[in-house]
């Protein structure tokens, strides 16, 4: 049984755009319910995410984007980053946690202490490039802490994103880093709707509307598991998104709660099988809050063997 965190801190859920917006603070609230309710807090451990500091956000993005989401931040109201994206007076304290809960579960897992850290935590990252915050995302909370991993000597790291959504901030981020090995799926067409590129580092799996758990089954099979052998990583991390669940209306695929399940078992047993310290995930997307909050369940469940 592998030992599980679950990292979030109360800040995260101060950050929101609007009532109306789909990514809100209630997603949180639906998996620390789902949490209580399956008694899954007696099974996996509680931390607090710690704060990030300014050169961590810089350990990835450029000065003009720290700089501008630091001065755009509102006293009262909001302020767009764009037509997705916004600041309100308590979204640089939800940032600090979300980048913080990633640095906490490297140093958790290089200290022996956890096997993998699940990062319960908004706003999330993967849309957020060096020089652009887009699609709900602000800073790449992942890429961060894949870069403070490689600060620690890390060498090898495995980046796999199942979010509904194209990853493309992170993929730019990494395109060209061939000590990072990048798989994701996601539908297509659909926001971002990128075009695919071939580096030896990225492996793209786009699938089409009304794909199922079947096919995200073969997608890792076939074309992620053969790749994740031959990379030998030292680090996984996940950009965990849930809105490919047939529930959710962000997407036209159709994978159900165990098929997150399937996922990161699988996962999980090729990292305790390949000598590999562990496995950081990073809630991504996920908007349906019923089908999240089950999702994740499952999702946990699976890295519990």
């Amino acid at each position: 049984m592998s030992r599980i965190a679950v990292i979030t801190h109360p800040a995260c859920r101060r950050h929101e755009m609007g009532s109306e917006h789909p990514e809100s603070p209630e997603r949180l609230d639906v998996i620390s319910d789902r949490l209580l309710a399956s008694s899954l807090d007696l099974e996996v451990r509680q931390l607090q995410a710690r704060g990030a500091q300014r050169q961590d956000y810089l350990r990835v993005h450029s000065e003009r984007l720290v700089h501008e989401v630091e001065q755009r931040i509102p006293d009262i109201g909001y302020a767009d980053l764009d037509g997705d994206t916004r600041l309100c007076p308590q979204t640089l304290h939800a940032i600090e946690r979300a980048v913080g809960a990633g640095l906490t579960a490297v140093d958790e897992i290089l200290a022996g202490h956890i096997d993998a850290g699940f990062c319960a935590v908004r706003p999330p990252g993967h849309h957020a490039s060096e020089d652009r915050s887009a699609g709900f995302c602000i800073f790449n909370n992942l890429a961060i802490a894949v870069r403070y991993a490689q600060s620690l000597g890390i060498e090898r790291i495995a980046v796999l994103d199942i979010d509904v959504h194209h990853g493309d901030g992170t993929q730019s981020i990494f395109s060209d880093d061939d000590s990072v090995l990048l798989c994701s799926l996601f539908q297509r067409p659909l926001y971002p709707d990128p075009e695919l590129i071939a580096r030896d580092n990225l492996v793209q799996s786009p699938l089409p509307p009304a794909s199922d758990g079947q096919a995200l089954r073969e997608v890792v099979a076939q074309q992620w598991l053969p790749r994740l052998q031959e990379f030998k990583p030292q680090l996984i991390f996940v950009s965990a998104g849930f809105d490919a669940h047939l529930e959710d209306d962000m997407s036209a695929l159709k994978f159900v709660e165990q098929d997150y399940g399937w996922f990161s078992q699988c996962i999980s047993e090729f990292a305790q099988s390949h000598g590999v310290k562990g496995m950081v995930s990073f809630l991504e997307g996920g908007y349906h809050l019923s089908a999240l909050s089950r999702s994740v369940e499952h999702y946990l469940r699976g890295q519990l063997g």
